[in-house]
């Protein structure tokens, strides 16, 4: 851990517990728009953790996850450095957006050029500001366009270390999930950092059961690194599923579903139909593979090819 930490100008030396804010760009209105950044220092070594959320602006349950350890101070290391941010994408924030306004996916623009595009240019920031310093991070997204997430860790499994930090988040299910082009995780990983992806529920929605868990594992996680003493146990280890498949509609139509998140199913077991909206057609939906189902479609209206359900195994 450094002695002194910089980010926007600003130098933090341990035992300072310090909020500053990247400057990005301004609104056409003139507004100026910055991202609240809460860094958390110990006088004792240890690692740099990065809590990181609103990514994806209309993903709200992380950015709750953050504010509640904010407000009931949970982020004050015994050693080492945590560093929050609450809302990475301020603009699809502001938006009820996932993306900037340019319509650019911030998550596929890493590792940015900061004469780049916009999403390019907070990516870019980001990398050059707060990531210099991490070891470890946790960055939190919910399911998109109606899409729920049953709580869930996702990282690259064949990591030794990777697998270490999530068997310490112990989130009900963890994911292998390989690289994606433009992540963060991606570019973290070339730099030697391990950073985890946490899921839960839909865009725009909290979902108090995946607060809780996301809390509960972050807590988890800060024990098994020596930054905090206490934590509350995991119910049960995590389920850890190394294969993943999506069941996507076949036909456009009224979707109704006969499983939950969460739940296990067989493989072609009936999980639901599609109709259309005069009783003329009535499509029965199987299970493409037996495993849980970690992700879910709550959208009755579907058209051809979207994403249904998603089994993992």
């Amino acid at each position: 851990m450094p002695e002194t930490i910089k980010i926007n100008g600003v130098s933090i030396d341990r035992g300072e517990k310090v909020l500053t804010k990247l400057v990005i760009s301004k609104l056409p209105s003139g507004t100026v728009i910055d991202i609240p950044v809460y860094v958390f220092r110990s006088v004792h070594d240890g690692p740099v953790l990065l809590l990181m959320a609103g990514m994806h602006g209309d993903e709200v349950n992380g950015t709750e996850i953050i504010r509640r350890m904010l407000t009931k101070k949970m982020l004050y290391p015994l050693k080492g450095t945590i560093i929050a941010v609450p809302v990475l994408n301020i603009y699809g924030f502001l938006n009820f957006s996932r993306d900037v306004p340019d319509g650019k996916d911030v998550n596929r623009s890493f590792p940015g050029n900061k004469e780049g595009s916009l999403a390019s240019r907070v990516a870019h920031r980001f990398m050059k500001e707060v990531m210099p310093y991490v070891d470890y991070g946790v960055d939190f997204h919910t399911g998109g366009s109606s899409r729920g997430n049953y709580p869930q860790i996702r990282c690259v499994l064949s990591d030794t270390r990777n697998q270490e930090l999530a068997e310490a988040f112990a989130a009900p299910f963890t994911l292998n999930a390989p690289f994606r082009q433009g992540s963060l995780r991606k570019e973290a990983a070339k730099l030697g950092k391990r950073i985890l992806v946490y899921e839960t529920g839909e865009s725009l929605r909290f979902d108090e059961r995946g607060i809780k868990v996301g809390i509960e594992g972050t807590c988890r996680l800060l024990h098994h690194l020596g930054m905090s003493t206490s934590c509350t146990p995991a119910s049960e280890p995590t389920t850890v599923c190394m294969k993943d498949i999506w069941l996507r509609a076949k036909n456009a139509g009224l979707f109704r579903s006969l499983v939950k998140e969460g739940e296990y199913v067989k493989k072609n077991q009936n999980i639901g139909s599609i109709t259309d909206p005069y009783g003329e057609m009535d499509v029965r939906l199987n299970a493409p593979a037996a495993g849980y189902v970690v992700g879910l479609n709550n959208m009755p209206v579907v058209n051809q090819g979207d994403a249904l359900l998603h089994i993992a195994f």
